[in-house]
C-alpha cells in the first residue's frame, strides 16, 4: 500500500530529539522524518506532518494535535503519547488510557492506518527501572485499545537492541541517531513497506576503566539528569517555546 498523507503525532520520542540534524526545522530529523522519506520515494503527491513537541503530556498531545491531525485527513497517522505521563511521580494509568482510547476512537473516523506505539522497557536503566511495571500495565492497556481500533502496533517493548546504550543519546532520556534509524525499520517492517535502511555493523563497546565510567556519570547526571529533574520540580516543559517542526503537509524535500 502507498500513502499519500502521513501525519506523525506525539513527544520527543517523533519530533526527533536525540537525532540532530541542523538543516531540519526544529534541528531534528528522528525515525518519523525517515520515515516520510521512504514513503515519498514512492508517491508523487505525498505530503508529511509532523505535530510532536518535545515534553508533552498525554492531554497536551490530546488537546493540541489531535483536531489538526483530523483536518489534514491523513491516511497515515502515528501516535506515541503518555510515557511523560508515567514518568511523573503520581499517574492514575486507567485515566490516561480511556483518554488515549478515545483519541484514538476519534483519529479511527478518518479511515487512516493508525500506528500506535508502546512505551520502551526500562528495565536496563539504573534511573527508571523501579517504573518498569508501570510501562508493562500502561502498554497492556495501549494494546487493547490499538486492538479496539484496529491499529497497528510498533511494540518498542520488544525491539530489544533498543537496551544497547549506543542506540541512545548522551542524555539516556532519548534514542541517539542509531535508535531512530532502529525505529524508522521497525516502522516500515511493520507496515511492509519495501526499504532499504539499514545499521551497519557496529565496533564492540570500550566499556572503559570505572573511573570513566564513573566520570560519565557524573557528566551526565549534571548536563541531563538535573535539569530534568528541576523542570519536573517547576512544573516547566522542555517544549515549552517550541512549535510543532511540521505543522502542515507538506513535500518532503
Amino acid at each position: 500500500m502507498t500513502y499519500h498523507r502521513f501525519v506523525a503525532l506525539g513527544d520527543s520520542f517523533t519530533e526527533g530529539v536525540g537525532d540532530p540534524d541542523p538543516t531540519r526545522p526544529n534541528g531534528l530529523r528522528g525515525w518519523a522524518d525517515r520515515v516520510a522519506e521512504v514513503l515519498a520515494a514512492g508517491t508523487a503527491d505525498f505530503g508529511y506532518a509532523n505535530l510532536a513537541i518535545r515534553g508533552r503530556k498525554l492531554d497536551g498531545v490530546i488537546a493540541e494535535q489531535v483536531a489538526p491531525a483530523l483536518a489534514m485527513a491523513p491516511d497515515l497517522v502515528t501516535v506515541y503519547a503518555g510515557a511523560n505521563d508515567i514518568l511523573r511521580p503520581q499517574v492514575d494509568i486507567d485515566s490516561i488510557v480511556e483518554r488515549y482510547d478515545a483519541a484514538l476512537a476519534d483519529l479511527a473516523t478518518t479511515g487512516a492506518r493508525l500506528c500506535v506505539f508502546t512505551a520502551y522497557d526500562p528495565g536496563g536503566s539504573a534511573i527508571f527501572r523501579p517504573l518498569r511495571g508501570r510501562f508493562a500495565i500502561y502498554n497492556e492497556m495501549v494494546r487493547w485499545s490499538a486492538d479496539r481500533h484496529g491499529a497497528t502496533i510498533v511494540d518498542y517493548w520488544r525491539v530489544r537492541e533498543l537496551r544497547d546504550p549506543r542506540f541512545w543519546d548522551r542524555d539516556r532520556l532519548h534514542m541517539g541517531p542509531l535508535g531512530h534509524l532502529r525505529m524508522a525499520i521497525e516502522v516500515l517492517d511493520i507496515l511492509e513497506v519495501p526499504h532499504d535502511l539499514a545499521i551497519a555493523n557496529q565496533p564492540d563497546r570500550d566499556l572503559g576503566s570505572r573511573r570513566d565510567t564513573w566520570a560519565e556519570h557524573t557528566v551526565w547526571a549534571r548536563e541531563s539528569l538535573a535539569p530534568w529533574v528541576h523542570r519536573r520540580l517547576t512544573g516547566r516543559s522542555s517544549g515549552d517555546t517550541v512549535s510543532p517542526k511540521r505543522p502542515g503537509l507538506a513535500p518532503v524535500d
